[in-house]
Order: structure tokens, then C-alpha cells, then sequence
């Protein structure tokens, strides 16, 4: 009888990979836009395993498989057509983000003088109500899950809803994904809701590091642990360096 395949131990990086490639299970064939390492990770592993139609590019024209060959040609005018049309779903970080997932990367106090200037808006107006966008945050912290933000460059839940229907035919936040748990909108109001924590992590820590009441059940689950084919793909194949774990700490 052969032994059994030997039992490897996730860390809490892994654990996060897991749940950012779980954004795209089900998602069927649309474009994957992660940015950041972790959620290009948890792309590729997607893509390896339960989410194969999913499509991931170079960034800049070409469709790639996981191991990087190309697969087909995406021009602009292509992809300005799955921006518009919820054929996409984009994972995102933020500086700042509130409890109607309201993001914020453009700057840290009032725009007209802020404390910190940022990236800018960017493509986030468009991304957030044009298709899918879930986020990635890497430090869940009070400084970065805030009350309100000090400027909108992704659209909440509050704020699509205010601007009308066509603010909100594609807009849907599936979820946040961060070192200490994972989150979605799936609430009466669309406020976050805390659906998991992370091993090791507890509802009450999640709660200190965060900056509004968060919606919580009665009992709170630990986040999906990898199987073992996930762990070695994400080892063996994805990222052998293990540059996932110094992203994430713990």
C-alpha cells in the first residue's frame, strides 16, 4: 500500500491566495484583472483549478495561460468592450476603504490639501461601476478601514445606488480579502459583513483593527483552507520563491 501524500501546512499567505483566487470561482469566462501579487496568484490558481474558461492577460495585449504562454490577442478596442460590459472582474487594493466598499486612492485628508497625495483616481470610477471589483489589503488596519473615506475613486454600494440605475447595472463588490479575514456586502444595506477569519485570527481582533461596526453572524468561520493540490500548485508551480509570504505576515 502506498503511503499517503504527506499533510503541508498553510501559512496565513496561503490562506489569502485561496480567497482571492475564491473571487473568481464560478465567474464562467471573463477577464481577470489582478493587481498586486497575492491576487495574481490567486488568479493563476483559478484558472489552474476551478475556474479554467477564466482569462488572464499580460497587462498589456496578449490573453495568457498560467504558465505564461499566449492564447489570444486582445486589443484595446476589445478590452474597452469588456471594461464596459461586466465581462471583467477586477481585484483591486486600497488605501482607504468604508463600509459600502467605497475606495480610496487618491489622497489622505481634504483633496483641495490633502496630508498625502496618492496615485489618483485612476481607472477605479470606471472599474467599480462597470464591472465586478473585488480588493485586496494586505495591512487591515483603522487606517485603512475607515468610517467614511476621505475620497471616492472606487463607488460603494451608497454611492451607486444615489447616482441611479445606470451607476448600478454591472456595480457588485464580491468581496475584500485581507490578512485577517474575508468580507462581502451581502447585508440589507449593503454594509460589510465579516464572513471569515483567518487561522489564528480572531472576530474581536477584526473588529479593533477595523474603523466601523462590522456586520457579524453568531458564529464565524475560519477562511477555506487550501487542499493539497492547491498548496502544491501555488508552491511548486505559481510562486516557488514564496514571494506571497512576504507580503503577508503571520
Amino acid at each position: 500500500m502506498r503511503d499517503p501524500a504527506p499533510h503541508i501546512e498553510a501559512t496565513r499567505a496561503d490562506f489569502c491566495v485561496v480567497a482571492c483566487a475564491d473571487a473568481w470561482r464560478g465567474g464562467g469566462e471573463v477577464l481577470a484583472s489582478p493587481m498586486g501579487l497575492i491576487p495574481s496568484i490567486g488568479a493563476r490558481l483559478a484558472r489552474h483549478t476551478f475556474s479554467p474558461d477564466l482569462l488572464l492577460t499580460d497587462g498589456e495585449a496578449m490573453l495568457v495561460a498560467p504558465d505564461g504562454t499566449v492564447e489570444g490577442w486582445l486589443p484595446y478596442r476589445r478590452h474597452l468592450t469588456m471594461v464596459t460590459g461586466g465581462r471583467r472582474h477586477v481585484m483591486m487594493g486600497a488605501s482607504q476603504i468604508d463600509r459600502y466598499g467605497n475606495q480610496n486612492i487618491s489622497c489622505i485628508g481634504a483633496w483641495n490639501r490633502p496630508a498625502r497625495q496618492l496615485l489618483g483616481v485612476r481607472g477605479a470610477p470606471v472599474n467599480t461601476l462597470n464591472n465586478p471589483v473585488s480588493y485586496w489589503i494586505p495591512r487591515h488596519s483603522r487606517r485603512v478601514f475607515v468610517e467614511k473615506v476621505d475620497m471616492v475613486s472606487g463607488v460603494g454600494y451608497d454611492n451607486a445606488a444615489a447616482a441611479g440605475d445606470s451607476a448600478t447595472r454591472f456595480h457588485r463588490i464580491p468581496r475584500v480579502v485581507s490578512d485577517l479575514g474575508v468580507f462581502d456586502f451581502e447585508t440589507p444595506d449593503h454594509s460589510m459583513r465579516l464572513v471569515s477569519v483567518h487561522p489564528g485570527v480572531t472576530v474581536e481582533q477584526v473588529r479593533e483593527s477595523t474603523g466601523f461596526p462590522l456586520v457579524t453572524g453568531d458564529d464565524v468561520p475560519c477562511t477555506r483552507e487550501p487542499t493539497t493540490a492547491e498548496l502544491r500548485l501555488v508552491r511548486e508551480v505559481i510562486d516557488p520563491a514564496g514571494a506571497r509570504e512576504r507580503e503577508v505576515r503571520g
